[in-house]
């Protein structure tokens, strides 16, 4: 199987600043989900010190979240601050401990702005986790996946979701009007995701082992 690149070639031109984004998201308990965020600042080798061998981490804060499911509603956060320009960077770690209560759901990058954003936290911290927030959203069905293979049982026995969030009007795709959202609301099948499908095909086997 070829190996996943996430970007092209390298142009010819010199890199100055990479900013990287990982979020991960894992199954606690049937109604307990935990995403791990984490930012990094690089600057490549020799930009900043001449002689210095190796890439220089100017930031690197870390958020640990545990949300409930299926409300996500936010019931831990923990901030750390492993690598930061200042030694009074660290001071606004506790700050972040006012997520614990809030939801995850339509109104909180609002609410995130009001008590995050700019001279009142970290702005590293604060765009991490508005990077992080919609995994959640995105982890909603692949908790009941989840769930479901330690049951030993099969998608089609999982029955309806929560309701807690949902798709609709987040994209272009998933507009209220359009064919995703409206199979939905008539309970119809919805298309399987072409990377599940173009993986089961390199694997030899077709789209019906997707419900099995």
């Amino acid at each position: 199987m070829p190996e996943m690149q996430m970007f092209p070639p390298e142009p010819d031109h010199m890199r100055i600043h990479t900013r990287l984004y990982e979020v991960r998201a894992y199954h606690m308990a049937d109604d307990r989900l935990m995403l791990r965020g984490a930012v990094v600042d690089e600057k490549p080798v020799g930009l900043y010190i001449e002689h210095d061998p190796d890439p220089l981490w100017m930031h690197h804060m870390i958020l640990d979240l545990e949300i409930h499911f299926p409300t996500l509603v936010i019931q831990k956060a923990n901030v750390t601050f492993r690598e930061h320009p200042h030694i009074g960077c660290t001071n606004i770690v506790d700050h972040y401990k006012k997520l614990v209560g809030m939801s995850i759901t339509r109104g909180f990058n609002a609410k995130v702005k009001e008590l995050f954003a700019g001279p009142r936290a970290c702005t590293h911290t604060t765009a991490l986790l508005q990077a992080m927030a919609p995994v959640a959203v995105q982890s909603m069905w692949s908790m009941r996946v989840a769930s479901a293979r330690t049951r030993g049982e099969s998608l089609d026995q999982m029955g309806e979701g929560p309701q807690t969030a949902s798709p609709i009007n987040t994209c272009h795709m998933w507009e209220e009007s359009g064919e995703l959202a409206t199979a939905v609301r008539e309970g119809r099948e919805i298309e399987i995701p072409l990377s599940i499908s173009k993986r089961l095909r390199t694997l030899g086997l077709t789209d019906d082992v997707w419900r099995e």
